[in-house]
């Protein structure tokens, strides 16, 4: 019986390498050997911190978890691997699966999406992040020439930020906090700001700073009657907001965007692998590499997500190597 290594959050703060028996792939399934996982930073350190709400842990499961919120729990659904068993036209190709980090896996073949030659593996781990960029935009349907924002230059404002300035005519600016982030907006093709200096009388914010913060200066800087898509996951943070201000007389709208569905413009023909299919398809953009800001191996996994949850200083998206498991 094949062994495969996995990491567990085994209870809030605490991260583990489990060594696990796997059975061999049945009919209609597919052995994966992990090449690159990538750390969605913001929500697993929600998890890694045991910080679920209670009312969400059902919601918040990823397609191939195993165990319970908060813990002992496997999480995960950045993973790049290469098919080593299963139908002839999967066997040999690298896949993208919304799989936790684990060396090697079986899974439906229904649940692997193929990674065109063009997007290198360790790229593609970005697939699951540009996918809900997709889905934001596909919210929020910007229109030619609108002066867009994006608060937060994590790994979704990136590629929401990167995706958008696609479209003709649109001013794209990034709000952050940190200063490091104007070499990746300079190479996403975007403006940056500060916070205390974000352009005002934005077409449409996108909030996707996890912050109360961000959301205050998105209702800030819209447009009067414009459009705020809240991308957001605040885990078990409260949110206090000012409505009480201007927020009816200038009839601000706050919309909300969530990556499990695909929104209702566009459900009756695409289904969620034709979002993952289109956001790999996206991914032949080599500026997509600016994004993978770190690499370590899979054996510094409990260490290094221990260090991302306390401080993830400049990290945009870290990814793991498994090529040695």
């Amino acid at each position: 019986m094949l062994e495969a290594m996995a990491f567990w959050v085994e209870e809030p703060g605490v991260g583990a390498l489990r060594r696990l028996p796997l059975a061999a792939p049945a009919h209609g399934e597919v052995l994966v050997r992990t090449l690159f996982t990538g750390v969605s930073r913001g929500t697993e350190s929600t998890v890694f911190a045991g910080r679920v709400p209670e009312g969400q842990r059902a919601l918040m499961r990823a397609p191939f978890q195993e165990g319970e919120f908060p813990g002992p729990v496997k999480y995960g659904y950045l993973n790049v691997g290469v098919v080593e068993q299963g139908p002839p036209e999967l066997t040999g190709r690298t896949v993208f699966t919304l799989f936790p980090h684990q060396s090697v896996f079986v899974a439906p073949a229904s649940a692997v999406v193929p990674v065109p030659e063009a997007v290198p593996p360790r790229r593609a781990v970005l697939a699951g992040v540009v996918e809900t960029a997709v889905n934001i935009l596909w919210d929020a349907a910007p229109l030619v020439g609108d002066r867009i924002t994006v608060v937060g230059a994590g790994m979704v404002g990136c590629c929401v930020a990167r995706l958008a300035r696609g479209l003709p005519g649109t001013d794209v600016t990034l709000v952050d906090v940190e200063p490091s982030r104007r070499r990746i907006a300079d190479a996403l093709g975007v403006h940056v700001s500060a916070p205390e200096s974000a352009p005002h009388d934005r077409d449409l914010v996108i909030n996707t700073s996890g912050s109360e913060a961000g959301l205050r200066l998105a209702l800030q800087t819209v447009v009067t009657e414009g459009v705020i898509i809240e991308a957001s996951w605040y885990g078990d943070r409260g949110v206090s907001l000012p409505l009480g201000e201007d927020f009816h007389s200038r009839r601000l709208t706050i919309r909300s965007s969530q990556v499990g569905v695909v929104p209702p413009a566009r459900r009756d023909r695409r289904s969620t692998t034709d979002r993952l299919a289109l956001a790999l398809d996206l991914l032949r953009d080599p500026a997509f590499d600016d994004l993978l800001t770190g690499e370590s191996s899979w054996r510094t996994l409990p260490d290094m997500l221990a260090q991302l949850s306390a401080d993830p200083g400049d990290t945009i998206c870290h990814t793991i190597d498994w090529r040695d498991a």
